[in-house]
C-alpha cells in the first residue's frame, strides 16, 4: 500500500470513489471542497495498492496556523480515511503508516489532527480508523456533542415544543422552501450569530449560493414567513440517510411566534418521508468542546434528539510510520 498526493487529474475518480465509500458524504467530494478555492494548502491523499487500485482517500490540508500539522480537513466539520471496505482491521494501520510516511517525507509534517466521521454518516459500520488510532496511541483531544433524532425510534417531543408549534400555526406562519430564499434568510442568520455568539456564518451568502447550484439535491433552504417577511429558517445538508441542519436561526418575531419550531417540525416529517434514518441538529459546543451551551442543547433535545459525538484525535506521524507492524 502506498499514499500519493491528490492531483487535479483525480477529480472525477475521487468523486466517484466517495459515492461508493462506506463513510463518505458529498462534503468529501472535490466538487464540494473546491468551493474553498485557494484558502488552504491541500494535502489530500490517495491510497493505492501495487496495481494502482484505489483503496481509500483522505481529504486533508495543512493547518493554516501550524506548518507542522495537517488536518483532515480544516474546511470540513468531519473527515477521515474514506474507503469502500478495503481498509478494515490491520489494513487501516497500514493506511495510517502510508499517509504518515508521505506527509513526513514530502512536507515535514509531524502531527495529524484527525476529525473522525460520525457514525450517523456511515453507510455501514466503519470504525476501523478509531481502532487504528487506539493502536497508535493517538489521544482524543476534543469531543463535541451533537443532537440527533433517530427517525425510526425518536425520543418524546417536549410539551414546550408542541406549544410553540401550535402558536406558530395559530399566528399564520407559513413554511417555504427553495434556493431563492437564501438571500432573505442570510441577514437573519448573520444577525443571530453576531448578536448571540459574536460570530459570523462559516459560509458567505455567495458561497451558499454556489453550493446550492452544485448540489441542488443535497442543500435545501427552508424559511418561515410571517406577514410577508422571513422571520426564521434553516439550511439543510442532506447526506445519505442523514438530514443535518447546517444553520438554524430566528429573529425576535420568529422566536415570539415559535416560527422555527414550525420549520423544524416540517423538515423532520419531510426527512422521514424521504426515508432518512437520522435528523441531526449539529453541535452545541464552545471552547473546543469543553463548554456545552445548555440552553441550545436543551432546545434541540426537546424535539426528541439524543447525543452523537464528533471526535478529534492527534496522531504522531513518526509513531504511525512504525506502527503498522
Amino acid at each position: 500500500m502506498r499514499a500519493r498526493a491528490f492531483t487535479p487529474d483525480d477529480v472525477d475518480r475521487w468523486d466517484a470513489f466517495c459515492a461508493g465509500a462506506l463513510n463518505a458524504t458529498f462534503l468529501h467530494t472535490r466538487r464540494f471542497l473546491s468551493y474553498h478555492g485557494e484558502r488552504f494548502a491541500d494535502r489530500s491523499l490517495v491510497l493505492e495498492d501495487d496495481a494502482g487500485r484505489w483503496l481509500g482517500v483522505l481529504p486533508a490540508a495543512a493547518d493554516p496556523g501550524d506548518e507542522r500539522t495537517v488536518i483532515s480537513h480544516p474546511g470540513l466539520t468531519y473527515g477521515g480515511v474514506l474507503h469502500a471496505g478495503a481498509l478494515r482491521g490491520e489494513a487501516m494501520l497500514q493506511a495510517f503508516a502510508a499517509v504518515a510516511l508521505h506527509w513526513r517525507e514530502q512536507h515535514g509534517h509531524a502531527t495529524l489532527r484527525y476529525k473522525a466521521v460520525p457514525r450517523i454518516y456511515h453507510r455501514a459500520p466503519s470504525d476501523d480508523d478509531l481502532y487504528a488510532l487506539f493502536r497508535l496511541d493517538a489521544p482524543r483531544v476534543r469531543c463535541d456533542l451533537s443532537s440527533t433524532i433517530d427517525l425510526a425510534h425518536p425520543l418524546p417531543t417536549s410539551e414546550r415544543r408542541r406549544r410553540a408549534l401550535k402558536k406558530a400555526l395559530a399566528a399564520g406562519v407559513t413554511v417555504e422552501e427553495g434556493a431563492p430564499h437564501a438571500a432573505e434568510l442570510w441577514p437573519v442568520i448573520e444577525a443571530v450569530l453576531a448578536g448571540r455568539h459574536d460570530a459570523r456564518p462559516v459560509h458567505s451568502l455567495a458561497e451558499i449560493e454556489t453550493l446550492l447550484e452544485r448540489f441542488p439535491e443535497q442543500l435545501r433552504i427552508v424559511v418561515a414567513r410571517h406577514e410577508m417577511r422571513v422571520v426564521a429558517g434553516t439550511v439543510l445538508f442532506i447526506a445519505g440517510e442523514t438530514t443535518h441542519t447546517q444553520y438554524l436561526a430566528s429573529d425576535e418575531t420568529g422566536q415570539a411566534l415559535g416560527a422555527l419550531d414550525l420549520v423544524i417540525d416540517a423538515q423532520i416529517r419531510a426527512a422521514r418521508e424521504r426515508g432518512a434514518r437520522w435528523f441531526d441538529f449539529g453541535i452545541s459546543n464552545e471552547n473546543h468542546g469543553r463548554t456545552l451551551n445548555h440552553g441550545l442543547h436543551r432546545y434541540k433535545s426537546e424535539f426528541g434528539a439524543g447525543g452523537t459525538v464528533h471526535e478529534f484525535f492527534e496522531l504522531d506521524l513518526e509513531r504511525a510510520v512504525g506502527g503498522a507492524g
